[in-house]
């Protein structure tokens, strides 16, 4: 079958075509960026992969959790693309797209998966591969660096190893990784298979966090509170 699958949920744009068994992917700078760049590259690798939009067994999108623009921004897309050729929609997390970028890379088959998610906060979740598919063992939260837990023998893995390198726990190992579009095509035809598809208009962004901007008050309050964390943490770094 053939997939589009793209993810802008953090400041690299990511985007694939499968045909058959080849694949083509387009990498580039995300963020405010990727509203602009997002369906001229999706233009570019259908037509070389010779395909059109009718041609897709679905879309995939990563979904969130991550940033607000970027989430919008891929939901936006792949519903107005969906909806214009009838092609079904996958909405999938894009810490499961970690998870399954860590196993593709280092052979994890239980990640937890952080992303960065500013204001000194990773988003979080946990998964279990069982078969072809990942198990969801906890859900997608908002969590302080120092507050995530990782099981013995479970693999960390995530953008926010590089921002939060010492806030974070010890893992088993540590694979830093995105949620590539590449990861998202392998996970497209088993979230098909089992119904995960969506009519173009039901396929939303995926937010944990309720608001994106704080007031001066707001910040100076909850920057006193994770210092008063940090203190009873026995003064770990974030």
């Amino acid at each position: 079958m053939n997939f589009l699958a793209f993810d802008t949920s953090t400041e690299t744009l990511s985007i694939a075509v499968s045909s058959g068994a080849t694949v083509l992917e387009h990498t580039g700078s995300g963020g405010a960026q990727a509203s602009a760049a997002l369906i001229p590259a999706i233009q570019d690798l259908l037509a070389r992969a010779r395909l059109q939009l009718a041609d897709l067994a679905a879309i995939a999108f990563g979904r969130g959790p991550g940033s607000f623009t970027g989430l919008r921004t891929a939901a936006a897309v792949a519903q107005g693309l969906g909806f214009g050729a009838s092609v079904p929609v996958l909405a999938i997390d894009t810490l499961m797209a970690v998870a399954e970028e860590a196993y593709g890379l280092a052979g994890a088959t239980q990640v937890v998966a952080v992303l960065d998610a500013r204001m000194d906060e990773v988003y979080v979740a946990a998964y279990e591969k069982v078969g072809s598919r990942w198990r969801t063992q906890q859900a997608p939260a908002l969590s302080l660096p120092q507050d995530v837990q990782v099981p013995a023998g479970w693999t960390l893995a995530g953008n926010a190893l590089e921002v939060h390198a010492q806030g974070l726990p010890a893992a088993a190992q540590r694979v830093a990784a995105l949620p590539t579009a590449r990861a998202l095509l392998r996970l497209a035809p088993a979230e098909l298979a089992t119904g995960a598809s969506h009519d173009a208009a039901a396929a939303l962004p995926l937010y944990i966090r309720d608001k994106v901007a704080q007031t001066t008050e707001e910040r100076a309050a909850d920057r006193a509170r994770k210092e008063l964390l940090r203190g009873a943490a026995g003064g770990r770094p974030t």
